[in-house]
């Protein structure tokens, strides 16, 4: 199962809105075949893992990621595939939370007569696919917010100069995260003020061991309430999706063909950041990156629509500057927010904090 999760991660970049799934087949001790899913309409890791091993799959046990889908889509059911190649046990990781499969690829492997188990590594599973289960058992997707400090949690200096806090390595990071992700949120002041592109320039270094090394640009997803966006701007000249949500359609412009704008309520004079969520998830959008200014931080902060935190610190000391967020003063310590610590690291001088939601 571990071999499988391994073989999952290879889809990161590129299996949404599908969820990255890997599968190893064992006969008498020894792996005869294996596979991942990289590309949604493409071949499931359980394809993959019986073409692989042939005839070698009849009695074999198949390891997955994810209990074996059993619809039809643009591909045939996975379990179907299994029953067919006559393997004798299936384990998977987890009981996928889709409603069209939610047991019952499961279901129809037993009811042919294959035993079954789940829950082998389940926790790593889970991490793999993230959003695809936040955007299954919610409705929603996983947003992670990306912040960028001085160790003493300055953005920038008080006159807005921020260029650069963190080091060049830090910054390649964001674009392997970027990358990850299915759609990039920004404010129309960061579009506005930094002519940000917001889209992924990944070195062949951070592509290393992935066998596609086509990524995936994701959506940049802009909200501009106030439709002070123009079609003159940097993030516009990149032929790849963009979606702005507004209060009223801009029509006034004259707009690339891959610009979508999109109506969503308000919430005071400010759009309803949940409407624009729960919109981006019924787009199939799983993992979104958040990487904003404090002021659209704070906001998605206030309303605990953030599910991860992503902070680069640089060993450097700026004093009086713009700090993480702007958010209502607190009067009380049982109302700050309470995080857990996922991973810490070190990239190039810089320091990367991956906090979470306490569950």
């Amino acid at each position: 199962m571990r071999r499988a999760i391994t073989l999952a991660e290879r889809g990161q970049f590129t299996t949404t809105p599908n969820p990255n799934v890997g599968c190893v087949i064992v006969k008498d001790g020894e792996v005869v075949g294996e596979g991942a899913h990289m590309r949604a309409g493409e071949g499931h890791a359980e394809v993959h893992a019986l073409n692989a091993a042939g005839d070698k799959a009849k009695g074999a046990t198949a390891y997955v990621t994810l209990e074996p889908c059993s619809h039809y889509g643009r591909t045939p059911p996975c379990a179907e595939g299994l029953i067919k190649a006559g393997v004798s046990r299936v384990i998977a990781a987890m009981v996928d939370p889709n409603p069209q499969v939610s047991g019952r690829g499961l279901a129809m492997l037993n009811a042919a007569g294959i035993k079954t188990a789940s829950g082998l590594f389940e926790q790593s599973a889970r991490a793999l696919n993230k959003g695809f289960f936040k955007r299954m058992e919610h409705g929603l997707p996983f947003v992670t917010c990306k912040l960028a400090a001085s160790i003493d949690g300055k953005t920038a200096l008080s006159n807005g100069q921020s260029k650069w806090i963190t080091s060049p390595q830090a910054r390649a990071d964001v674009h392997l995260e970027r990358a990850k992700s299915c759609a990039i949120l920004t404010g129309a002041d960061t579009i506005l003020v930094d002519n940000a592109m917001l889209n992924v320039r990944l070195c062949e270094a951070q592509l290393a061991g992935y066998p596609q090394p086509e990524v995936r640009q994701p959506t940049r997803v802009i909200i501009d309430s106030q439709n002070r966006l123009t079609p003159e701007l940097a993030v516009f000249k990149i032929d790849s999706p963009v979606i702005i949500f507004r209060k009223s359609i801009d029509n006034k412009q004259q707009w690339p063909h891959f610009v979508k704008q999109i109506e969503v309520p308000c919430c005071g004079d400010k759009l309803d950041l949940l409407a624009v969520l729960k919109t981006l998830a019924s787009l199939q959008f799983n993992q979104v990156w958040l990487e904003a200014g404090a002021t659209l931080c704070g906001a998605m902060h206030e309303q605990n629509l953030l599910d991860e935190y992503v902070l680069y610190f640089a060993p450097k000391l700026i004093g009086t500057g713009k700090s993480l967020f702007n958010t209502l003063e607190l009067e009380d310590m049982s109302q700050v927010s309470e995080l857990e610590f996922a991973n810490i690291s070190q990239v190039g001088p810089d320091i990367k904090i991956v906090a979470r939601k306490k569950n």
